[in-house]
């Protein structure tokens, strides 16, 4: 999409606190479709990550900022899916405060998002090897006294198209992060048919694609 946004996931690394935070969505990112494997079923899965810049404080009542003195910022990966069960159907109809409507599940653009705000409801969790780590358990509207108050963004917003790569945005992008998007199928070359598994299957949930749905609701954030 062109737009281009400074490194925000190395160096500093600051673990984000538990609770709920204000958000905005600075940037999405196109992961491409990922192989998976759970429980003995391989499937091909097309991913995407969303950012949220966060304004608030912290425990002590500072500001949530990282180390270098940038916002704090969290993200979370979905499947691009607005099947009845995808999570990512959950939480984007849990942010809006609505559910999608017949005609929306067709299809929705998720660039919508980018700068939009909501409240970010952050947990802690531990993983096997009992490492702490932070995750985005749910989003919900902004509150109404804070809908004409919003903090102002920071960091730069951006959007990663695989099918409009810009290397200069892939470039500033952490290790892991460009490591996770260059073993995708797409940048591996092919389609998903070429990479299809010998076993499981293929996901067929419906791409999340540009869709026009109407007049905005001045109540929705998108």
């Amino acid at each position: 999409m062109g737009l281009i946004a400074s490194d925000t996931g190395g160096g500093d690394f600051k673990m984000t606190p538990a609770g709920v935070h204000i958000g905005r969505c600075f940037r999405i990112v196109d992961l491409g479709t990922q192989e998976e494997e759970y429980q003995g079923e391989v499937k091909l899965m097309p991913k995407l990550a969303i950012y949220w810049e966060l304004h608030g404080e912290d425990e002590d009542g500072k500001p949530l900022m990282m180390d270098n003195g940038e916002p704090m910022f969290i993200w979370q990966e979905y499947t691009k899916s607005l099947g009845q069960k995808a999570k990512l159907r959950a939480a984007l109809e849990s942010w809006r405060g609505k559910p999608f409507g017949e005609d929306e599940l067709k299809g929705f653009d998720v660039s919508k998002l980018l700068n939009a705000y909501c409240m970010v409801n952050v947990t802690h969790k531990q993983s096997q090897k009992g490492k702490t780590y932070a995750v985005v358990s749910s989003l919900t509207p902004l509150p109404a006294a804070l809908k004409h108050a919003k903090p102002a963004p920071i960091l730069p917003s951006a959007i990663f198209d695989l099918d409009d790569f810009n290397e200069t945005l892939f470039n500033t992008f952490h290790d892991k992060l460009k490591e996770k998007i260059n073993n995708s199928i797409e940048r591996k070359g092919g389609n998903k048919a070429d990479h299809a598994p010998s076993k499981g299957r293929v996901d067929e949930s419906p791409p999340i694609d540009a869709y026009d749905d109407g007049p905005a609701d001045d109540d929705c954030p998108f």
